[in-house]
């Protein structure tokens, strides 16, 4: 697994994404199933890492923030989560990516069609059936503002056709 920070050009989100590899993100980026998770923006690129360097066991370092905290009412927050156990956070991303394939079994991929089958099946013209595919974010959101039930999967799902 490889983490990086990306950054979303619309807003200028930071946000940290893993991937299996660097060819992954590559794969992902040009088939534009990256998004930032705060506004939806799929016009995303690596942000500038800091190197991990690792502090001396004998000195502590006090961290002093470069602008004034915001109270949080004002202040735009996102989850997030920091911690030395690799073992531990590679096997909360497992758990997911099983999660997410339970949830996938017996659903049928409708790919780039997934909006217009939602909505028949909402509105009672096909049959209901557990389906998966992809919209673009604006798009999830209007299916969501018309009462129809759907879900940001947590990892990109290779179309069958691509599989090898």
């Amino acid at each position: 697994m490889i983490v990086f920070d990306l950054k979303c050009e619309g807003q200028g989100h930071v946000f940290e994404a893993w991937f299996g590899s660097s060819a992954d993100y590559a794969d992902q980026k040009e088939r534009g199933l990256l998004a930032c998770p705060l506004c939806g923006d799929t016009r995303v690129g690596k942000a500038l890492m800091a190197p991990a360097v690792a502090a001396k066991g004998n000195q502590r370092r006090e961290i002093v923030p470069s602008q004034p905290q915001q109270p949080a009412a004002e202040a735009e927050t996102a989850p997030v989560a920091a911690g030395p156990d690799e073992a531990k956070m590679r096997a909360l991303v497992e758990a997911l990516a099983d999660a997410q394939k339970k949830v996938l079994e017996g659903s049928t991929w409708v790919g780039r069609g997934f909006a217009e089958q939602a909505r028949a099946m909402h509105y009672g013209e096909q049959d209901k059936g557990s389906i998966h595919g992809e919209v673009a974010p604006a798009e999830a959101k209007a299916l969501a503002e018309e009462g129809i039930n759907v879900a940001q999967l947590p990892f990109p799902v290779i179309p069958p056709e691509a599989k090898n």
